[in-house]
């Protein structure tokens, strides 16, 4: 049986990042997949890469030795099939807690040789799905895209052949009225999210099945 670890890098478990996430989770799992669901916003306190460098030291070349709240995550990714990412755009970048796992994921991993590059032989499919109040056709324009591509290279490179999937133009909260946000019709913003969000939510799924029966 495949194992697929999820993680909701979004402090909100059931809003747009943590529902697309839970939604690909379910498409692996009726593909006969066991899933492990991290919230991070959830684990006990941790941290980013603190530099300590004991990674790159036998006997744990390649792993993080840092024990805080992003261990048991790590230990899971090691021992998974593939890996489901969720992050929300938060001013032009992930959200901090995501940019902490991505730093402790990726930088155990690096040799700091001009061969072989990496430690991590055992490559596994990752899906990288980004929320975000601007919509996906911003993304070029504004240099989302560019920042997006950078992490899905880095991925590549350390954990596997990476997909990405935006879902943009999202419902921030349930109720505009409560705020003086005059850069938003709450009407329209309602009637998008009504109208495109369950299809994202069917892409995702879709994505988390085929990760289990055809990975990219």
């Amino acid at each position: 049986m495949k194992k697929i670890v999820v993680i909701n890098g979004s402090p909100r478990p059931n809003w747009n990042t943590g529902t697309l996430v839970r939604e690909a989770a379910k498409g692996a799992e009726k593909k006969g997949a066991e899933v492990e669901i991290f919230d991070l916003y959830r684990l006990e306190k941790f941290t980013g890469c603190i530099s300590c460098f004991g990674c790159k030291l036998d006997p744990n070349k390649g792993r993080c030795v840092y024990r805080d709240g992003l261990a048991p995550v790590l230990e899971a990714i090691r021992q998974a099939d593939g890996l489901i990412l969720g992050t929300p755009n938060y001013l032009g970048n992930v959200s901090a807690g995501f940019r902490a796992l991505y730093e402790r994921l990726v930088f155990q991993s690096l040799t700091y040789k001009t061969e072989p590059r990496s430690y991590n032989e055992h490559k596994i499919p990752v899906l990288l799905i980004m929320t975000s109040n601007a919509p996906e056709e911003y993304y070029g324009p504004i240099g989302y895209k560019k920042m997006l591509n950078g992490y899905k290279k880095s991925l590549e490179t350390i954990v596997g052949k990476t997909k990405l999937m935006i879902a943009g133009n999202t419902l921030q909260v349930s109720n505009y009225d409560r705020y003086d946000w005059t850069m938003f019709d709450p009407k329209v913003k309602q009637e998008h999210h009504e109208k495109v969000f369950p299809d994202e939510c069917r892409k995702a799924h879709d994505l988390g099945a085929r990760m289990v029966r055809r990975p990219w």
